[in-house]
This record gives C-alpha cells, sequence and structure tokens, in this order.
C-alpha cells in the first residue's frame, strides 16, 4: 500500500489525528524492537531481521486508529495490542516464506534464505510466543480473541496448501483462505483498539466487522492488480500469481464460466503458464473477460458493505479514515 500524504499507511488527512497517530506508532516501534530481544543473540538477531526490513505496519496503525473512536486511545494497553498484532503478523511472514520458498521478504533476503529453514521456522514461533506473552497482560478475554485469531490464520493458511473437497465450491474456498489468512487479524486489530481504547462494545463490535471485510477485501484487490495492472501497484510483477499457479479472484471467476468460448482460457489455465507465450496470452485473454469486471464489483461491493458497519462511529475525523480507506480499496480495484 503506498503511504497517505501524511506519512501512515492509511488515509488520513486531518493532521492533528495524524499527528498523535505519528507519535503512537513512534512508540509502537521502540516498544516493538524490544520486544524481539531474546538472550541469547542469534534469536534477537533472527527475530528483528524482519522488522528491520521495514514494512507499513498497517495492523499496529489500525489498533491505533479505532482507539481513537474511544475515551482513553493513549492507554499503554493499546500500545501493547498494537505490538501483539504486529508480532503475530511478522511470525506468520516467516513461516509464509519457507511455505513459499520466498528468497525475498520486504526489499530483504528472507530467514530462510539467509539462515534456513530451521532457523525461520523457530524464529516464528518465537515471535507468536512474544505476542502470547504481551497478550496475556491484556486479559483472559485478549487470550480468547488472540487463540481464535490464531486458530483462523492457521486454518487459512493450511486450507491455501490444499485443493478444495469434492463438491465444494473453489472460490468460496479461497476466500475462506482469504478471510482466515488476512481477514482475521485485521478484524483483531481493529477490535483491539476499540477495546482497549474504550470505545462501547457496539463500537466495538462494528469496526470488528469492518476490519474483516475490508482487510480481506484489499487482499482481493491485489488480486485484481496482479492481473489488471501494467505498473506493478501491487508491488509485484503484473501476472505473478497467474505465473505460479496461485488461484486468485478472477481467476476463478473466470474458471465458473460456462461459455464455450472460454475453452483456450480454461486449457491455459489449467497448464504451466511458466512459459512466457502462454503467460502472456492468459494474461490478455483474461483482461479482456468479464470475470475481471466481476471481481471488481465484488471488491466494490465489499467495500461499500465494510462502510456500512461504521454508521455507529460518530462523525469525525477518524471515521472519515476509516471510511476512505474502504474507499482506497475499492479505486484500487478500478
Amino acid at each position: 500500500m503506498t503511504p497517505a500524504p501524511s506519512g501512515l499507511a492509511l488515509p488520513v488527512t486531518d493532521e492533528a489525528l495524524a499527528s498523535r497517530l505519528r507519535d503512537r506508532m513512534a512508540a509502537v516501534e521502540v516498544a516493538l524492537a524490544g520486544h524481539v530481544v531474546s538472550r541469547a543473540g542469534f534469536v534477537s538477531e533472527t527475530a528483528s531481521h524482519l522488522m528491520s526490513a521495514g514494512g507499513k505496519r498497517f495492523r499496529p496503525l489500525l489498533v491505533l486508529l479505532a482507539a481513537e473512536t474511544g475515551d482513553r486511545p493513549e492507554s499503554d494497553e493499546v500500545i501493547t495490542a498494537a505490538c501483539v498484532v504486529e508480532l503475530t503478523h511478522l511470525a506468520s511472514l516467516y513461516h509464509d516464506d519457507v511455505m513459499d520458498e520466498a528468497e525475498l521478504r520486504r526489499g530483504a533476503v528472507s530467514a530462510n534464505a539467509r539462515w534456513d529453514n530451521h532457523v525461520a521456522i523457530l524464529t516464528g514461533d518465537f515471535l507468536f510466543s512474544k505476542s502470547s506473552e504481551l497478550t496475556a497482560d491484556l486479559g483472559p478475554d485478549a487470550v480468547r480473541i488472540q487463540a481464535q485469531t490464531f486458530t483462523r490464520l492457521v486454518e487459512g493458511q493450511i486450507l491455501e496448501t490444499v485443493q478444495p473437497g469434492p463438491g465444494e465450491d473453489p472460490l468460496a474456498h479461497y476466500l475462506d483462505v482469504v478471510a482466515g489468512k488476512t481477514g482475521s487479524l485485521i478484524a483483531t486489530s481493529a477490535r483491539y483498539g476499540a477495546r482497549f481504547g474504550g470505545a462501547p462494545a457496539e463500537v466495538e463490535e462494528a469496526l470488528t466487522a469492518y476490519g474483516e471485510i475490508v482487510g480481506s477485501a484489499f487482499q482481493l484487490s491485489d488480486d485484481i492488480l496482479d492481473i489488471a495492472s501494467d505498473s506493478g501497484e501491487s508491488g509485484k510483477i503484473p501476472g505473478t500469481d497467474l505465473r505460479e499457479g496461485v488461484p486468485t479472484l478472477p481467476v476463478l471467476m473466470a474458471l465458473a464460466s460456462g461459455d464455450a468460448s472460454d475453452a483456450r482460457l480454461h486449457e491455459l489455465l489449467a497448464g504451466d503458464l511458466t512459459d512466457d507465450d502462454r503467460h502472456a496470452e492468459a494474461l490478455r485473454l483474461l483482461r479482456a473477460h468479464p470475470a475481471l469486471g466481476e471481481a471488481r464489483d465484488y471488491v466494490v461491493a465489499r467495500a461499500h458493505e465494510a462502510k456500512a458497519h461504521l454508521a455507529v462511529v460518530p462523525p469525525g475525523p477518524v471515521r472519515d479514515a476509516l471510511e476512505a480507506f474502504a474507499d482506497l480499496v475499492a479505486v484500487r480495484s478500478s
């Protein structure tokens, strides 16, 4: 995601709000640096590897923004919660890179490439354990929420590695993967912010639903950019997922088509797309296919659905920023 003019990963236009968020994000960064320190120097080095490589810090920022809907957004618990979600996210990246055999992450050599798979997996485990320690400081309800989130995250990761079962809709399967891998932790980020910022229960529930929907929709908009973009707006070379055989929203929608004229596209999608000519042909056919428009419509509808949950959030800069993020999701897909 391209940073907003405020220098934040979310589109915050109110300068007073942006200033508060920047100050609190600075506190989160300091806290995160401390939380990845181990009594063993090597563990500290591996655990800080991806964090030092940067990142948008979208999830902790959402915690801080959601906390602004309550009466104690500056509480220490909010900072702790922001660290919990970022450490959980970082841990998942170490494991993802092992599964994907990735060589780069955030422009730096991945941990599995720099050291080996065992080190990367155990480092991810270390970060998960650190996030669990911090969650315990937030109380039993937070422990329950974190455990449920972790379950969904891992389930999503596992489901990504298996084919849909007999009679199971491949598109529904994929949407479950996205909801688990991406939507769940973003939903918890919004929930934690509202809860520990002192927001009313109805606002907490609304922001949780908002986070689940808008987080998943943002991931799905990347699917569309992978096919439609010529400029690498998604942070990858266009058609990367297609070449690697990764199922995405427009591809699955195209495969669901029963139109006889799609036979060639279906043949290409079922085959090897590492060949440059076959890849280029498949990309051209997908860009002209109605499925691309259907995928865009789906993401736009989800963005509107996310915004509808914000009706209980008082009007003002915080709600404006949350609505602007949903609008950004819709614009990215169009």
